[in-house]
């Protein structure tokens, strides 16, 4: 099958947008969705490349576009196929690179799914095969009584490789968690499993599925390339397709259970309520509809993506605690959209080495998510999701463009326990307490706070922030003097020390004077 004959598909409605004649004659080797802004690791020579164009915003389009299309026109990709729903048309930037990389691209209309462009390429490439090449009927029809029942992805698996000699072949997460495998195939860690389909070793067929989150999508590899015929790992995917889509509406059936568990502890974190023992007993009785049982200790995970992106942290954190554990747990959502989960309280210390693999399977959207305390059980479960909340904020606000996990034990200094506390407050709170001297524009003003920062950073010693602003005492005794008649503190008192220490920390989005290094302390006692 050429390129050109798929575009001459009109029932697919696909309009070409730019092309030279001759690239429209070359064939086509496969089918590829992605929406990674360098998919380049994925593709495969002569293949088709589907993409909604998540990746691309308005403010550096000609960027992005750039990159995608290099990375397309490097990976030896057939032509790319670019959806209208996200943007409503295809940008110009990504024609325009198109052009410049020689790499064909057309538009595919609203109204069409990829499935139906993955079915056209398979079906139409390996049709004319003989039926040897294909699932053979009894087990075809083996394969589709075992998903009306319910059958998992291992016994699929099974099922539809029985009659190939050895085959080795895995059901794997886009974040490298194996679903399923093969009687005798080598354990894979996460790792090792996204390196394997990265490097393009062996053979990766996409498995469709509708309702189904990015984090969690699965793929059919199998390490030799010859192990099975295309068109029988076409056949195999699409079985799967459905498979998990089945277990995707079983499983937010389960999250709804689990969304009822999010309201009542929000609720309780927040002091809702006249009777406690009622709401004790409302929190018990939803704990154990999502199958959690009264021992514990139990950890609290919540997760975010930012606005305008529902559901892709509920997904990732379901992705990431399927990682983590393989025992009871609840995942969904607070009332405010945020993800939590409920899971045993081990799991929550392999979260932080999974979560870089989560995230990177949509690389464009931040991923950031805290954990609390242990809670001993559903009493304590309040407690520690307002802990793990807290350390979501310090999370965002630490790492606003990169994802990060932070727990909530790791916030054991003044400054990083500040990072949980909302931007608005922290800066409502330093114009507070520092007033005027936040008025860096005033010479004297920004002298003076440059002085604080440095005295409250040597200890309160006078003789080394002396040293160190290369002052002489006396100037330090005058500045710290005008600092307390503006601020109306006494640093002579430790309470005051503290709320001023805490100012400089709040600073959010003001500018800071640059300070000199803390000098090094000594074990002998200095005057002040």
């Amino acid at each position: 099958m050429h390129v050109e004959n798929l575009l001459e598909d009109e029932s697919l409605g696909l309009r070409l947008l730019w092309a030279d004649g001759p690239l429209l004659r070359r064939e086509i080797s496969g089918v590829t969705a992605t929406d990674l802004e360098d998919p380049a690791r994925f593709v495969r020579p002569g293949e088709v490349v589907l993409s909604g164009l998540v990746w691309w915003t308005p403010e550096d389009g000609q960027a992005r576009a750039e990159r995608f299309v290099a990375a397309l026109k490097t990976a030896g990709a057939a032509v790319l196929l670019a959806g209208e729903e996200t943007h409503g048309s295809v940008p110009a930037d990504l024609v325009e690179a198109c052009g410049r990389h020689g790499v064909p691209v057309a538009a595919v209309p609203v109204h069409i799914m990829f499935r139906a462009i993955t079915d056209t390429v398979y079906l139409r490439q390996w049709g004319e095969l003989s039926r040897h090449h294909a699932l053979p009927g009894n087990v075809r029809a083996r394969l589709s009584r075992l998903v009306a029942q319910g059958a998992g992805p291992d016994l699929i698996l099974a099922t539809a490789l029985a009659h190939l000699d050895r085959s080795t072949a895995y059901v794997l997460t886009s974040a490298g968690r194996t679903v399923a495998a093969t009687e005798g195939a080598t354990t894979l860690t996460a790792h090792e499993a996204v390196a394997l389909m990265g490097e393009g070793t062996g053979v990766t067929v996409p498995v469709e599925a509708d309702a189904v989150s990015p984090y969690g999508r699965w793929h059919l590899h199998l390490p030799g390339p010859d192990d099975a015929p295309p068109r029988m790992l076409h056949e195999i995917a699409a079985i799967l397709g459905r498979c998990q889509e089945s277990r995707a509406r079983h499983r937010a059936a389960e999250h709804q259970v689990a969304d009822e568990l999010g309201a009542l502890l929000a609720g309780a974190g927040a002091g809702a309520g006249n009777d406690p023992g009622r709401g004790t007993a409302a929190v018990e009785g939803a704990f154990h509809r999502c199958g959690l049982s009264a021992e514990g200790p139990y950890g609290v995970v919540v997760a975010g993506t930012g606005a305008g992106r529902d559901g892709l942290a509920e997904g990732a954190l379901a992705e990431a605690v399927a990682h983590a554990t393989t025992g009871p747990g609840a995942v969904g959502r607070l009332p405010d959209g945020t993800a939590f989960a409920v899971v045993p309280a081990a799991a929550t210390a392999a979260l932080a080495e999974i979560w870089p693999l989560v995230a990177a399977c949509e690389p464009l959207v931040p991923v950031h998510g805290g954990t609390g305390s242990p809670a001993a059980g559903p009493r304590e479960l309040a407690g520690a999701l307002a802990e793990a909340r807290y350390a979501l904020g310090s999370a965002r606000t630490t790492q606003p463009d990169a994802s990060a996990l932070t727990d909530i034990a790791s916030l054991t200094g003044l400054d990083t326990l500040l990072t949980g506390i909302p931007a608005d407050v922290r800066t409502a709170y330093s114009r507070t307490v520092l007033g005027p001297l936040l008025d860096t524009g005033n010479a004297s003003f920004a002298a003076l706070l440059q002085t604080l920062e440095t005295f409250l950073a040597c200890d309160c010693s006078w003789a080394r922030t002396a040293e160190a602003m290369h002052l002489h005492v006396n100037s330090v005794h005058y500045r710290i003097g005008r600092v307390e008649h503006f601020t109306g503190r006494d640093l002579a008192r430790l309470s005051d020390r503290l709320d001023l220490r805490a100012a400089l920390l709040c600073r959010t989005g003001l500018p800071r004077p640059a300070t000199r290094d803390r000098p090094a302390r000594s074990s002998k006692a200095r005057a002040r």
